[in-house]
């Protein structure tokens, strides 16, 4: 255990290098020029002088080598530099920002959870009646439409016809219901289906029937045995669905006007803001390999299986 603990840390470390490497790269070759944004951004006339002169004070007049070697040396220390824009440190900004998305996060991971385990367990219990089909019909659908157009619906009929909940922003406590019921609505049909399946698979298995036998109680069968059985690849795919809840924020806080990271990185890249977008890139490649580590880590733990594999 340890040494694999061991080989996994150290695999982590070239492949953040790259991923950095590759952002850095991609930004670079964006055909704008980020010091002629910056100087429009702050009204100034882009002139030969004048963007010569900002691109000397955000440094991009230095070598390629030198500027990543520089910019990956900062981050190891948590300095990501100035944003172009806002003359402000990255770092700031991100904290500042991402409250509101762990929050909204954290949201919909309840809900998720929540709606995931009552809906697929009862659809287990009671495979082919009308509720398995209504909640089979209604994955089917929520997961055929596209989160933005949904959001966009919920708006327009909770927030613009019956005025029940605020369009967006995040002034009150009722904000986040409807950015949290969006993002959870695109992971709720695939949590459903999987606790379901895993269900029904295990209650075909040998051990309940003679669990049955027994005379067990059926609550105690499916609470003790089935469902602790069930939820171990569930637990696995909610486990990395958490850096795609922080992560995929984007589109769902600019829709609401959700004051998180997913929007502070939507307005770096309308206005080429080189240092936001390369802290984005980094920081949630980061998340979800410490995520992948953390899953690995816990599959071993709970499953006895894996760990003679390793």
């Amino acid at each position: 255990m340890r040494s694999y603990l061991l080989k996994r840390l150290i695999m982590m470390v070239p492949l953040t290098i790259m991923i950095s490497f590759l952002a850095f790269v991609l930004l670079s070759l964006a055909p704008s020029d980020p010091a002629e944004v910056a100087l429009r951004v702050n009204e100034i006339v882009p002139t030969d002088l004048a963007i010569q002169s900002m691109r000397h004070e955000l440094g991009l007049d230095r070598p390629f080598l030198i500027r990543y070697i520089d910019w990956l040396w900062r981050c190891l220390h948590l300095d990501f530099g100035s944003s172009f824009v806002m003359k402000t440190s990255v770092l700031h900004e991100f904290m500042l920002a991402i409250p509101a998305t762990l929050y909204l996060a954290a949201v919909s991971l309840f809900i998720i959870v929540t709606l995931s385990l009552l809906l697929g367990i009862s659809c287990a219990m009671s495979e082919g009646s009308v509720l398995d089909k209504m909640v089979r019909g209604f994955i089917f659908l929520i997961t055929a439409i596209p989160n933005y157009w949904i959001g966009l619906l919920l708006i327009w009929l909770l927030a613009v016809k019956m005025d029940w909940l605020p369009v967006g922003g995040m002034l009150e406590v009722k904000s986040v219901i409807l950015p949290a019921v969006t993002l959870s609505l695109g992971y709720i049909g695939t949590y459903i289906r999987l606790i379901r399946g895993s269900m029904l698979g295990q209650l075909h298995q040998n051990y309940v029937l003679y669990a049955r036998a027994r005379g067990l109680p059926e609550p105690f069968i499916i609470g003790k045995h089935v469902l602790v059985n069930s939820l171990q690849s569930s637990l696995v795919a909610i486990g990395m669905s958490i850096p795609k809840l922080i992560a995929g924020t984007v589109v769902i806080e600019n829709i609401f006007a959700w004051p998180g990271i997913g929007r502070l990185c939507v307005g770096a890249i309308f206005s080429r803001d080189y240092p936001i977008i390369q802290a984005y890139i980094l920081l949630m490649a980061v998340l979800f390999l410490l995520f992948n580590f953390f899953i690995d880590l816990l599959q071993v733990k709970i499953d006895p299986r894996y760990r003679g594999k390793q």
